[in-house]
């Protein structure tokens, strides 16, 4: 059985745990204070530094925007100089396309001035051999257009260049009959013929006039020396070695001037002609009668036979080299320049 003494005891014990609870609950409330305080310090410390880095980001941000603005005035800037230099570029490959288009078209035509330079410079050369035979123009002519073709040194060239050069070695062989030095000393001797003197044809040179004296002897010695000039006139003896010249009339001696004069006018032609046997003919006939009819011993009379022997040793009728070979060159490579600009 329980005693009535002991029940008491037990009352005791809820003070102790009201007092724990009470420590316990000041203990977790001080606790949680603490821990609250201490976080209100650090939210604001954070929030205080998250302020700071707003802070820092903004003006990060205010100096980003500036670059970027920046550099979008910088890109718009340089993409208006890129479009301005575009625009140069293409006026600069615009003007350059229009010089190398007239650089070419005036390459073009110089070379075919050129060209029709040489072709005109070439024909008059080869009418030179033709009719006149004359190799020293001709090689002149050929000359002169390798010359031009040389200063130019273009290999398109090459072609006409050795076919010039195959026909200058070609007159340089040949011999050379200088038509026109020819032809110019045979018009001298036409002009010259009429003064050359006839054989026998006298002229009567008159005495030579003297003092007159007052001596009567010296006045009949004069008289005595006229008379013997007068006689020694009537009567005149000569050796003749050879057959005496026939005397022609005047009308006579004016045919043989017009025939001589002829012979050497069919000489030219001969010569015009390369006819080597009327050439020779005719020059030879012209000799024959200088001898029989004029006068042998007067200088201009020996230097005509002396002109005419010498005309007589030209190599006239050999046929002159042709110069068709740079002609045809020349015409040809003009002709595949039309056909390609064509």
């Amino acid at each position: 059985m329980e005693t009535p003494a002991e029940q008491p005891a037990p009352r005791k014990a809820p003070n102790l745990w009201r007092i724990a609870g009470a420590v316990l609950v000041a203990a977790v409330l001080a606790a949680s204070t603490a821990a609250w305080l201490d976080a209100r310090v650090r939210i604001g410390a954070t929030q205080e530094e998250l302020a700071r880095r707003l802070r820092d980001i903004e003006a990060d941000a205010r100096e980003a925007r500036a670059g970027a603005r920046q550099a979008q005035e910088g890109l718009r800037e340089a993409q208006a100089r890129l479009a301005a230099l575009e625009g140069r570029l293409a006026d600069a490959q615009s003007q350059q396309a229009a010089l190398e288009s007239l650089y070419q078209e005036l390459s073009r035509n110089r070379d075919e001035w050129q060209l029709a330079e040489i072709e005109q410079v070439l024909a008059i050369a080869q009418q030179q051999l033709l009719l006149a035979g004359n190799v020293r123009a001709a090689l002149l002519a050929l000359q002169l257009a390798e010359t031009r073709l040389s200063r130019t040194d273009r290999p398109q060239f090459l072609p006409v260049r050795r076919a010039l050069a195959r026909d200058i070695e070609r007159l340089k062989s040949a011999p050379a009959v200088d038509s026109v030095q020819l032809s110019r000393r045979l018009d001298e001797m036409l002009a010259g013929l009429d003064a050359l003197p006839l054989a026998f044809e006298g002229r009567l040179q008159p005495a030579p006039a003297e003092a007159p004296r007052d001596d009567p002897q010296g006045m009949l010695a004069r008289f005595g020396a006229s008379l013997w000039q007068e006689l020694k006139q009537l009567v005149i003896v000569r050796r003749v070695d050879e057959p005496a010249p026939p005397l022609l009339a005047p009308t006579q001696a004016y045919f043989l001037r017009e025939n001589l004069r002829l012979r050497l006018l069919n000489a030219r032609l001969a010569l015009l002609a390369r006819n080597a046997a009327a050439w020779h003919e005719d020059l030879r006939a012209a000799q024959a009668w200088l001898r029989r009819y004029y006068n042998a011993r007067s200088p201009g009379t020996q230097a005509a036979l002396a002109q005419l022997k010498q005309l007589q040793a030209a190599p006239v009728g050999q046929e002159p080299p042709s110069i068709a070979e740079s002609l045809e060159a020349v015409r040809a490579f003009k002709a595949r320049r039309e056909r390609a600009s064509g």
